[in-house]
Parts: C-alpha cells; sequence; structure tokens
C-alpha cells in the first residue's frame, strides 16, 4: 500500500437479512441430512481439512488454524524505506505508473520477498486505484497527496458514479496472477481494498483532510447522499474484492484507514454496515478466504469490528495485544509492532517481536506492525523482524 493513502441503517439491515437467510437455509439443510449426506459430508470436510492444511502459513493463522510459529508480513512492505524501490522510483517519478504498470507492481511487489521472505506478499497498489473504473478520476501531488477534483457532495454529483468497470483494472489482476507464479507455496499473495468510510472521505472531501468536517457534516445535513456514495463504494469494493481473488489473492484487508477518525456511535452508523455489505458479498462468492479488518486509531472500535464478518482484526500499535486478543473473542489478530522499534537496536526488535506474539499466543495471530514502515527505517531491522519471527516455534 502507498504511503500517500492508506455504511447507514439501509446497509445494516440488509446485512442481518442476508445473515437471517444463511441461518434459516442451514437450518432447512440440518432438517433434511441423510446418512448417505451424512457420509458425503465427512468425506468433504476431511477433504477440506487436508487441503487447509496445505495452505500457507499465513492463511491457516487467519482461519485460526493451528501453526508451527507465528507468520509475518508488514504493512507498507514495499516502499520508500527500501534503496532498490528509491532507485525504481528515481527512473519511474510517478506513482501512478508504479502502482498500476503490471511489470512494475509485480517488481515493487517482489523486492521485500527476495529480501526478507516473509510470509505474506502484499500487491503494491492504492486504495484509491479502483476510484477511476468506478467514475471518479484522481490525480496524486507529490506535495498535496491524492488530488480529486470533482467530489461527489450532491445527488447531482452521485451520477458520476457507475458499477465497477474491471477492464480498467487489468494490471491488478495480471500482477497477482503473476505473484502467485513466482512465489509459489512459500507464502500467501495477499490483496487489499479500502473500507468504503474511508473511500467517501477522499471521494467527499477531495482528497486527504485532518478534520473530515465536510463528510461529517454530509452525515448530518445530507444523510441519504452520503448512504448513496457509501452503497454504491460498498458494492464495488465488494466486486474488487472478488476479482482480486479470482487473479490469485490468497487473503484480503480491508484497510478502514479513517474509520477511528468517527466516534464509536458514527462508525456503528457510517462504516460498519458498508464493511459488512462488503463482506458478505465476498462471503457468498469466496467463502474460503479469509479477511482481514484494520483500523488505525480502532481503540475504541475492537468489539464492533469483529462484529463485521472477518476473520481477523488488525491492531495498531497503540493497542496492548494481550488487551486487543481478549477483547475481539474468538476473531484472529494482526499486529501489532509499534514501527517506531524498528529504530532501535535489533535487541530490542527480537524483544518487542517476542513479547506481542507471547500476548497473542500460538493461534490464530499474524505478525505484523501496527501500521506501516516509516521512511528510513533501517533494512537490517526489517530483517531481523523476519528472522526473530521465525526463531520462534509452536507446539502443534
Amino acid at each position: 500500500m502507498s504511503a500517500v493513502t492508506m455504511s447507514a441503517v439501509l446497509g445494516a439491515s440488509a446485512g442481518t437479512h442476508l445473515t437471517a437467510r444463511r441461518a434459516t437455509a442451514s437450518r432447512a439443510g440440518l432438517a433434511r441430512v441423510t446418512p448417505a449426506a451424512t457420509k458425503r459430508s465427512l468425506a468433504f470436510t476431511t477433504k477440506a481439512m487436508a487441503d487447509e492444511t496445505k495452505e500457507p502459513i499465513l492463511v491457516r493463522a487467519a482461519k485460526g488454524l493451528p501453526v508451527e510459529r507465528p507468520p509475518a508480513w508488514m504493512m507498507r512492505q514495499a516502499g520508500r524505506y527500501m534503496q532498490e524501490y528509491r532507485d525504481l522510483a528515481v527512473k519511474h517519478p510517478s506513482f501512478r505508473e508504479r502502482s498500476e504498470t503490471t511489470d512494475l507492481i509485480t517488481e515493487i511487489t517482489l523486492q521485500p520477498w527476495r529480501a526478507f521472505q516473509p510470509d505474506g506478499v502484499i500487491l503494491f497498489s492504492d486504495i484509491l486505484t479502483p476510484l477511476p473504473a468506478l467514475g471518479i478520476p484522481f490525480e496524486i501531488d507529490d506535495y498535496k497527496g491524492p488530488i480529486l477534483e470533482t467530489p461527489i457532495r450532491d445527488t447531482e454529483g452521485l451520477k458520476m458514479m457507475h458499477e465497477l468497470d474491471l477492464d480498467m483494472l487489468p494490471f491488478v489482476g495480471e500482477a497477482l496472477g503473476i505473484l502467485r507464479k513466482e512465489v509459489g507455496d512459500s507464502a500467501a499473495v495477499l490483496g487489499f481494498v479500502g473500507a468504503p468510510w474511508t473511500l467517501a472521505t477522499y471521494i467527499v472531501e477531495g482528497g486527504s483532510s485532518s478534520t473530515y468536517k465536510t463528510i461529517k457534516s454530509m452525515a448530518l445535513r445530507d444523510p441519504e447522499t452520503l448512504k448513496a456514495i457509501l452503497s454504491k463504494v460498498a458494492d464495488a469494493i465488494g466486486d474488487y474484492v472478488g476479482y482480486q481473488i479470482d487473479a490469485g489473492a490468497q487473503c484480503v484487508q480491508i484497510f478502514d484507514s479513517w474509520g477511528g477518525q468517527l466516534p464509536p456511535a458514527m462508525w456503528e452508523v457510517w462504516s460498519k454496515p458498508y464493511i459488512e455489505q462488503v463482506v458478505d458479498k465476498v462471503k457468498i462468492t469466496h467463502p474460503g478466504v479469509p479477511l482481514t479488518l484494520y483500523a488505525n486509531g480502532s481503540g475504541g472500535l475492537l468489539e464492533r469490528m469483529a462484529t463485521t464478518g472477518v476473520d481477523c482484526i488488525g491492531l495498531d500499535w497503540t493497542i496492548d495485544m494481550a488487551d486487543g486478543r481478549r477483547r475481539v473473542g474468538n476473531k484472529s489478530v494482526q499486529g501489532n509492532v509499534d514501527p517506531a522499534v524498528l529504530f532501535a537496536s535489533p535487541e530490542q526488535v527480537e524483544r518487542a517481536v517476542r513479547d506481542v506474539c507471547e500476548k497473542a499466543g500460538p493461534t490464530g495471530h499474524i505478525l505484523n506492525l501496527g501500521h506501516g514502515v516509516l521512511v528510513g527505517t533501517p533494512e537490517e531491522n526489517v530483517k531481523v523482524f523476519f528472522d526473530a519471527a521465525k526463531k520462534i516455534r509452536y507446539d502443534i
């Protein structure tokens, strides 16, 4: 994910009805079980369990399955802290070019994999990448960050938006397919998307914001327009996740980067239902692929995040791992070493890794930072981080 960027009552109601329909169908199915059907079911379950043991260690951990050690990757794993990336960026100075050209995406994504052998290889892209395919163009200024010349702030603006045109995103699918072939079974290929609320902040504000006053005031002044924006975005992102999975992603992370800017009660109305809309759509079409939800500044949201239907909750570095683990119940967790620790001594990096892993326990934990890798992070300490994780062993 790039350094420049990191659903309403109606949506919640739809998600509730969907869950109820699934539960009803499940109960009806149980009532019709026959001995032959039971044998077939057991055979299918046994095969599914055998298949799961062959999955990459990160995918198994996301599903809460036993693992022999903590799998590890880093948010912003590919990027400016690496000299190899900075050299490439000199030759290709446009971020849009780097993140929307198949060969460059693949090369940049593989740079940290070759250097550190993480257990997850996350697509080099941006949460805003699908917006043009939804009818919303944007540019990235080297100093100001993302710029949307025509923000949507009324019902007239909604006419810009259309169904997701995947033909405008071939580089995403192509790169994911190549990455699966390159890394084989040695690591999981990870896709990612922005959560509807987070994407809507850019769509409404017209770029980055420190206060989010335009979109927050819209929630109070013109809630129906904001609901329409969020619902359209959620529908498109559900399709985009499915597209990434079909192309090769084995796990997908949803970044609600600016969800933590909402008070919990507002997050319940303006973010959670639309995340659920995305999750419900993906779980119908790709039920076996784990989804992770991460929100920066989410200390007040963890219990709520755990009820969205995702498989794994990403914790930021401000949350104690033991406390976070307790608060999300039986969900897998990801995180959450403070990125600043990577500027310390190797011994302190190793200590931080061991502390987080001990608090998380041996099952259902993916080691990561609590935020993205910071610019200027010593590459040698990134290696120490990954090597420390590989030294830990669990009894399974």
